[in-house]
């Protein structure tokens, strides 16, 4: 009977040691698919994102809930600072990502490309001074991380940089698959976007000039109209053109034309704010949007403009130097006349600006007219 006893005992004891095991592989099952629908769903959100804005926000702001991580910084290969300039233009605030982080070459994200090999992730333990190409801002709380670069066609486009608390998170022996899984949807992605984002700005950009085309300006008039209305402050609006332009044209060529339009450009943009916005028009025709700006501030910034124009000699690619002029027509919205539509008002807004420069060409030119 004790025998019996102690067998009965020792059944049980094993069979709660089952049960046990298999409550824990039970749990381990639903955390694993936990996990893997809320990876899933963050696949859904970065595939869906539309704009380089909305798909850096997502992947800043679900990965590192979705992967229980510390740290989740984003390096992206940008010869030439193109990507920068682009987003900026089409007005991605690109401060509110400083984990965003832009470099010259490949090279500088430290992967191994020795053999023509694609590089592989890097896991190992986390030092600030070794890795601050990857966490530029300082941290001490960091335990381990993982480098994994991000790849198309086999060229390194960039990497994704995640850092964890936990020492044994990310070492040399765990496996890869599921990082670089994740990798390549975003990179995928991210190269999607960009080329997006890049078709949209030649689309609204002039390709003589690099400055906004008409279709961006009206566009661009019609939002900050609206947003004007809302935070009731000033918008201007400035018509520019070159003085005498077919001269130039008829006397050193279409070329030596092209390098005063390009210049002119050039210099009206110097004057200009990061909130303003310069479009060519068309021809020798630009015009300048000026945010949260009265009648006598606008005024001034078109004679720094007229100025800066007409003060320094153009220097032609063949040596020769040309003395050129801009008459401006200045106008302001001060009364948003609420029950008009806002594409009238805006265009109601250039038109006035348009007369001003109009009585700018008949008082001699080289000079600015404001309209009240």
């Amino acid at each position: 009977m004790h025998e019996r006893g102690a067998s009965v005992r020792e059944l049980i004891a094993e069979n709660e040691a089952l049960r046990r095991q298999l409550n824990s592989l039970i749990d381990q099952a639903e955390n694993n698919h936990a996990i893997m629908m809320r990876h899933q769903a963050f696949d859904l959100e970065i595939v869906g994102a539309s704009t380089f804005q909305e798909l850096v926000g997502t992947l800043f702001r679900l990965l590192p809930v979705v992967s229980d991580l510390d740290a989740v910084t984003l390096s992206l290969v940008d010869t030439g600072a193109d990507i920068h300039t682009v987003m900026t233009k089409l007005g991605v605030d690109l401060a509110a990502f400083p984990d965003l982080l832009f470099h010259d070459d490949a090279e500088s994200l430290g992967y191994d490309q020795a053999g023509g090999l694609p590089p592989k992730p890097r896991l190992m333990p986390f030092d600030a001074a070794a890795q601050r190409h990857a966490f530029p801002q300082p941290r001490t709380d960091l335990a381990s991380v993982a480098l994994v670069p991000l790849l198309r066609n086999k060229r390194l486009i960039g990497s994704l940089n995640l850092g964890s608390r936990d020492p044994n998170r990310f070492t040399p022996l765990l496996g890869t698959d599921f990082v670089e899984h994740m990798a390549s949807i975003i990179a995928i992605c991210l190269e999607n976007v960009i080329s997006n984002e890049m078709l949209k700005y030649i689309g609204l950009t002039d390709a003589l000039t690099g400055v906004y085309n008409r279709r961006y300006m009206d566009r661009r008039l019609v939002e900050e109209i609206a947003r004007a209305r809302r935070q009731t402050y000033r918008v201007s609006c400035m018509y520019i053109d070159i003085d005498y332009f077919k001269q130039v044209n008829d006397t050193y060529g279409h070329l030596a034309g092209d390098d005063v339009l390009r210049e002119v450009a050039a210099r009206i943009k110097a004057e200009l704010r990061m909130s303003d916005a310069l479009g060519r028009f068309g021809g020798e025709e630009f015009v300048v949007l000026l945010i949260d700006a009265d009648l006598d501030s606008a005024s001034m910034v078109a004679q720094r403009i007229r100025a800066g124009v007409a003060d320094r000699p153009f220097l032609l690619p063949d040596g020769q130097s040309l003395v050129v002029s801009v008459s401006i027509g200045v106008a302001t919205l001060d009364d948003f006349e609420r029950d008009h539509a806002i594409e009238g008002v805006a265009q109601q807004l250039v038109a006035q600006a348009d007369q001003a420069l109009y009585q700018a060409k008949e008082g001699g030119r080289n000079r600015v007219v404001a309209r009240p």
